[in-house]
């Protein structure tokens, strides 16, 4: 639970992070690239490279393109567009991707996960109901795409260890992750980034290592180690956490002008959609009683 904690406050300051000083200032792209880098630097190093079947390195390779290289580039994306507060409450959304992707492993179709999808987007109208443009609707859809992705990276990932668990400690594997996520971020950047807006102070500089070396490399690894020490019912509430966490810090520090009414009644139905998808995941389809069900998680 402890590692869980400071994981926690971790999330929650780097969003905040981002969104006061890097969104709009530095390059998104660059951003990206430079988080996996710092990263990658920590864990390629005490990575096992010899001897890993080719199917163990092409997953690990694609979940590490998916959960930190699609993820983080959309996610960085979505600040342009979002305010810090609906970039945190749009990633509650992510244990819905993880029932509608369970649901897609598993072959089945549950009416009740296109509900909590449906209501989930319900609760970001209501955010932003006075203001409701294109680019608030781009970045809701980037911000699922990210929740999408990341959902994906877990649930394979946990797939993968109960397939091929391996007799090496888990960051042991880790370099994997970023090298498939560089080979999301770097083409991304050559491609679409901007060199005008790299980093230009000191201090943009110091939240980029921070959110690379405490934020993805170390809270990657305390995120694993807490995981493993708890119950799957903690893990799902503290996957969470971080949204309040960060609310706070963002109202009380950075952004007072946030209209909390609107704000309290879209997160409430965007909560409504989560509760929504975990009542379907622990409720069978008829379809799913007359035989045995295949986890994939």
């Amino acid at each position: 639970m402890p590692y869980l904690l400071l994981v926690t406050l971790i999330q929650a300051l780097s969003f905040n992070l981002i969104g006061a000083y890097l969104a709009g200032h530095v390059d998104s792209y660059f951003a990206v690239l430079a988080r996996v880098l710092i990263a990658g630097l920590v864990f390629i190093p005490l990575t096992r490279w010899r001897q890993v079947p080719a199917s163990v390195v092409r997953r690990l390779l694609l979940i590490g393109a998916l959960q930190f290289g699609v993820t983080y580039v959309c996610l960085y994306l979505s600040f342009r567009v979002l305010s810090v507060p609906e970039v945190l409450l749009f990633t509650i959304l992510t244990p819905l991707h993880v029932t509608l992707i369970e649901d897609a492993l598993n072959r089945r179709f549950n009416p009740w996960g296109l509900l909590a999808a449906l209501t989930a987007v319900i609760g970001a109208a209501v955010i932003r109901y006075d203001r409701i443009s294109t680019d608030f609707f781009l970045g809701f859809v980037l911000l699922q795409v990210a929740n999408f992705t990341y959902a994906a990276g877990q649930v394979l990932y946990k797939h993968l260890q109960a397939r091929s668990p391996g007799d090496e400690p888990q960051y042991r594997r880790f370099g994997y992750f970023f090298v498939g996520a560089l080979l999301v971020a770097l083409p991304a950047y050559l491609a679409f980034g901007n060199l005008q807006r790299l980093p230009q102070t000191s201090l943009q500089w110091t939240v980029l290592v921070f959110l690379g070396l405490i934020a993805t490399a170390f809270g990657m690894y305390a995120w694993n180690k807490g995981a493993s020490q708890v119950g799957g019912a903690t893990l799902a509430a503290m996957n969470n956490l971080h949204v309040p966490v960060g609310l706070l810090l963002n109202l009380l520090l950075w952004n007072k002008q946030e209209p909390l009414a609107r704000l309290a009644a879209g997160a409430a139905i965007i909560l409504l959609s989560v509760w929504i998808a975990r009542r379907s995941a622990r409720r069978p389809l008829a379809s799913d009683r007359s035989a045995p069900r295949v986890d994939h998680l």
